[in-house]
């Protein structure tokens, strides 16, 4: 019907809550990417230059767990939205994350983040099964694409404001500020809340459970085993797709020389530009959420004239294909190219995704299933930090590299290299590479990606998100022979 309907009639078919939910989540994005967009940088970054100066290994440690707090709490929170209040579970949720991205202000350490990430991903959890279920009873089968591409587009709203606002913000290392400035965004989200947002109607004969009941009504979904399997294929592809914010501007700050696209984005804004020539990583990865903006519409029209299956597909292999391309080069325009095309596979599948869950999902456990929907987040994008922290940490780390070299190469002792300040070890290896004639910075980073090909970590982490394709194909076929022969049956 979608592709019959004209897409105007589709979006006036959406009920007013529709777009209250829409305008609350873009300012929840608005927050959480804004600190999300500095949040790899900040976490690794020296304490000298404003960062709190932890491992890769523990940043992907710290993901992982705030990963599980925020996509697995949705899996009990989605029920208990559903059995007492959408409106409730939105007020909550603002509270905690408040505290939590204070809590980010003035974190020192390891525990300190960890709390903070906690706090956002409880938070966070709370907020999405109510916004996600709003969206699904305000839709129905005819406008569901449109409408889940409209949500998209407001997520990316607020997505690709963020990181321009963060760089703006954090200048050169102030970053504290982004955290507190998330805060009162967050703040802001009781508004519409209050005095706009209505509270659904129940489902007809719709009968209130117990606490109790309402945890067991949870467990007992999990019985569905192919909804289980779709979860699980969908799970490697996200182990690699959060990567793209978590682990790709790190690789950006520490091996792309973006000079050749720097003037491009100068232009705009010089608050984008780092001193030393460079584009923030941050504005890079906003490339993502503005081809979102510009072209969200436009895909969500014409991927509702395909199964849900076969877009959700395409969107796969060409998310792949481009989250290898954007960690291979060094080249500032090729990253940024690579991750315009990424954001095109992410348009062609994320939202299939979500559609899928809601179109699937009965009327009175929308809340719940879309709850549902994150575990693939939770395996996915805690796993994925878990294992690519250490990973980039032994194959990609130019730090680690260099304190290598200068200890293997050069012969400096273990100990004096250690004492290097971090935000200093590049310089001293330029000074030393060539036989002590000495070089630039870039020239030494051109000769540690020469000598231990980081590239390899985009290989590896692409090669599991192929595997989930190839799965996602197999169970796509393997589902669609399964529904011709109870067509047939039933004929």
């Amino acid at each position: 019907m979608a592709g019959k309907t004209p897409v105007m009639t589709q979006i006036r078919g959406l009920k007013p809550n529709f777009w209250y939910s829409n305008w609350m989540e873009a300012n929840e994005r608005l927050a959480f990417f804004g600190t999300r967009a500095i949040l790899p940088l900040y976490m690794v970054y020296a304490v000298a230059e404003g960062g709190m100066g932890l491992t890769y290994t523990e940043k992907g440690l710290i993901y992982f767990i705030w990963a599980l707090v925020q996509c697995l709490v949705p899996m009990v929170s989605g029920g208990f939205t559903d059995q007492y209040g959408y409106k409730k579970s939105l007020y909550v949720a603002y509270s905690i994350n408040i505290l939590g991205y204070l809590s980010f202000a003035f974190a020192t350490g390891f525990w300190s983040a960890l709390s903070a990430a906690c706090l956002v991903g409880l938070g966070t959890a709370i907020f999405k099964p109510p916004v996600q279920g709003t969206i699904a009873k305000a839709s129905t089968d005819e406008n569901s694409s449109i409408a889940w591409g409209i949500f998209y587009w407001a997520v990316n709203v607020g997505g690709f404001l963020a990181p321009m606002l963060a760089a703006i913000l954090r200048g050169e290392t102030n970053f504290k500020l982004v955290f507190i400035c998330a805060a009162g965004v967050t703040a802001f989200n009781f508004i519409p809340t209050l005095f706009f947002y209505r509270e659904p109607d129940p489902v007809p004969n719709f009968k209130r459970r117990t606490v109790g009941e309402t945890f067991m009504n949870t467990i007992t979904t999990l019985k569905d085993k192919n909804f289980l399997v779709f979860l699980g294929i969908f799970s490697g592809f996200w182990f690699m797709f959060m990567q793209l914010w978590d682990l790709l501007p790190n690789f950006i700050d520490e091996w792309v020389n973006s000079r050749d696209i720097a003037p491009f984005f100068g232009s705009i804004s010089k608050d984008w530009l780092l001193d030393n020539g460079m584009v923030k990583p941050e504005m890079l990865i906003n490339i993502d959420s503005f081809a979102i903006i510009a072209l969200m519409l436009v895909v969500a029209w014409a991927t509702g004239k395909f199964h849900p299956m076969v877009a959700l597909i395409g969107g796969m292999i060409v998310s792949v294909a481009a989250f290898v391309g954007a960690g291979i080069s060094m080249t500032g325009w090729i990253v940024a190219m690579a991750i315009f095309i990424f954001a095109i596979g992410e348009m062609m599948c994320s939202p299939k995704f979500s559609e899928y869950i809601g179109l699937t999902a009965p009327p009175d456990k929308k809340a719940l299933y879309m709850g549902y929907s994150n575990i693939p987040f939770a395996v996915g994008w805690g796993l994925g930090n878990a294992i690519s922290g250490p990973l980039y940490e032994n194959l990609g780390s130019k730090l680690n590299f260099a304190r290598e070299y200068l200890v293997r190469t050069i012969g400096l002792n273990p100990a004096d290299v250690q004492q290097i300040p971090q935000e200093r070890i590049m310089e001293t290896v330029a000074k030393l590479m060539n036989d002590g004639q000495g070089g630039t910075v870039d020239d030494a980073t051109r000769m540690l990606w020469e000598m231990h090909d980081p590239w390899m970590v985009w290989v590896i982490l692409g090669a599991i998100g192929l595997i989930s394709t190839l799965g996602m194909i197999a169970y796509y076929l393997k589902t669609r022979r399964a529904a011709e022969v109870r067509k047939v049956e039933a004929a």
